[in-house]
C-alpha cells in the first residue's frame, strides 16, 4: 500500500475536523519517513481530543501491536501504590523503612515512598552492576537487595535525580503489604478495571512472538545496546521479557495506555476515586529542577512542546512517549520499536511537537 493511500485510509478511519486531519497528517508523515528509509521498523501512534480519535500503524505493525514500554511502566506502578493509598494501607508520607525494614542504614531511614515515586530519594537509576546482574539473569530479587544497599546520591528530598531503584522499591513495598505478585496485582486491581485488556507486567499469558521486537543495535549500553554478547538479556531476550521490571517491564498497546492516561483526566472511581487520581498528576516537586507527579512527569518539558503545565505523561528509553493534557483534553500515545537514543529526536518528540503546537 502506498503511502498516500495508507494516511487516507487512517483519516478515513475517524471523523475528525479539517485543521486536526491536516495535523495528523504531518505526524504520520513524519513516522512513515523514518519506514522508508529503513531505519523505524514498527510504530503506532493514537492521539485523541475529546470523544475524536485517530490511530494508525506503520510498517508491520499492527494498531493492536503491544510494545515493550520502557519507563511508562513507571506511572503503571505507582498507580499500583496509589490502589493502596486509596485503600488506607499505605501513606505516601510514610518511611520506606515501615515497609522494608532492613532498609535502615544511614539515611535512609529517612526516605518517604512519596520519594521512591517522585525520583527525590537518593537512589540512582540504575545499580552499578546492573549489566553484571542481567548477564547472569539475576532475578528481581537480586537488584532489590542492591537497591537497600546502594549508597544514596544526596540527602533524600534534597534533589532531583531519576531513579529506577525508587521505583522498584515501591513495587516492593506493594507486594510486602498485599502479599500478591505485582504483576497480579496489577492485572487485578488496575489493568482489568480500566479495560486494558492488552496490558501486562512481564508477559503474563503472551508470549514473546506477541510482543514487537525491539531494534535493540540501537539500545543504550545498560540495556545491551551494542554489546554482541548481551543477546540473552538485552530487550528482546527471554530473560528481560519475562523479568516484569516494575521500572521498565510492562507491555501494552497504544490503545490501552490511552485508557490509562485518560483515566486521570475523567475518573470513574476506577481503579481509585477521584482524589487518588487527581494527585497523581499534580506536581510534587515545585521547588525542584524536574516537575513530578506521582509516576507521572508533568508539564511540557520532555512531553510537547505545546503541552500546558498541567500536561502529565511519560517516555521510555525503549522508543515510546505517551501524555495527557487536561487544558486541551488531548492525549498522545506513540510507541516505537526503535530505541530513544535514535527516535527522541527523529520521531517522538517531532510528532509530539507537531500535535501539541497545533492544540
Amino acid at each position: 500500500m502506498t503511502r498516500r493511500k495508507t494516511l487516507s485510509c487512517a483519516l478515513a478511519a475517524f471523523a475528525i475536523p479539517a485543521r486536526a486531519a491536516s495535523t495528523m497528517q504531518e505526524a504520520f508523515q513524519i513516522i512513515q519517513k523514518q519506514i522508508e528509509h529503513g531505519m523505524l521498523h514498527q510504530a503506532v501512534l493514537h492521539v485523541q481530543h475529546g470523544s475524536e480519535a485517530t490511530q494508525k500503524a506503520f510498517g508491520s505493525a499492527k494498531p493492536d501491536s503491544m510494545f515493550l514500554l520502557g519507563s511508562i511502566t513507571k506511572p503503571l506502578t505507582a498507580a499500583a501504590v496509589m490502589v493502596l493509598v486509596d485503600r488506607g494501607e499505605v501513606k505516601l508520607s510514610d518511611l520506606a523503612v515501615k515497609y522494608l525494614p532492613e532498609f535502615n542504614e544511614g539515611a535512609r531511614k529517612d526516605i518517604t515512598l512519596e520519594q521512591l515515586l517522585t525520583h527525590t530519594s537518593g537512589l540512582p537509576d540504575q545499580l552499578e552492576n546492573n549489566n553484571a546482574l542481567r548477564s547472569r539473569h539475576a532475578p528481581l530479587e537480586d537488584f532489590i537487595k542492591g537497591a537497600i544497599r546502594t549508597p544514596l546520591l544526596f540527602a533524600p528530598g534534597t534533589q532531583y535525580h531519576y531513579q529506577s531503584m525508587g521505583i522498584l522499591l515501591a513495587a516492593e513495598i506493594v507486594q510486602r503489604v498485599t502479599k500478591t505478585p505485582l504483576p497480579t496485582f496489577l492485572q487485578q486491581q488496575v489493568f482489568t478495571p480500566l479495560g486494558m485488556t492488552q496490558t501486562v507486567l512481564g508477559l503474563g499469558a503472551f508470549s514473546k512472538d506477541d510482543m514487537v521486537p525491539m531494534q535493540t543495535e540501537h539500545a543504550a549500553p545498560e540495556a545491551g545496546g551494542g554489546d554482541p554478547n548481551a543477546h540473552d538479556w538485552d530487550w528482546n531476550s527471554d530473560y528481560w521479557r519475562n523479568l516484569a521490571a516494575p521500572w521498565g517491564g510492562a507491555h501494552s498497546t497504544a490503545a490501552d495506555i490511552t485508557r490509562f492516561l485518560r483515566s486521570f483526566m475523567r475518573p470513574k472511581g476506577k481503579p481509585f476515586n477521584e482524589a487518588i487520581a487527581r494527585r497523581m498528576i499534580i506536581d510534587h516537586t515545585p521547588k525542584l529542577e524536574a516537575h513530578r507527579g506521582i509516576g507521572f512527569m508533568i508539564g511540557p518539558s520532555g512531553l510537547g512542546k505545546g503541552c500546558s503545565d498541567h500536561a502529565f505523561g511519560h517516555s521510555g528509553s525503549t522508543g515510546t512517549l505517551a501524555w495527557a493534557d487536561p487544558e486541551s483534553d488531548t492525549s498522545l500515545v506513540l510507541l516505537t520499536s526503535l530505541p530513544k537514543n535514535v527516535s527522541g529526536d527523529s520521531i517522538l518528540y517531532p510528532v509530539s511537537d507537531c500535535v501539541s503546537l497545533s492544540l
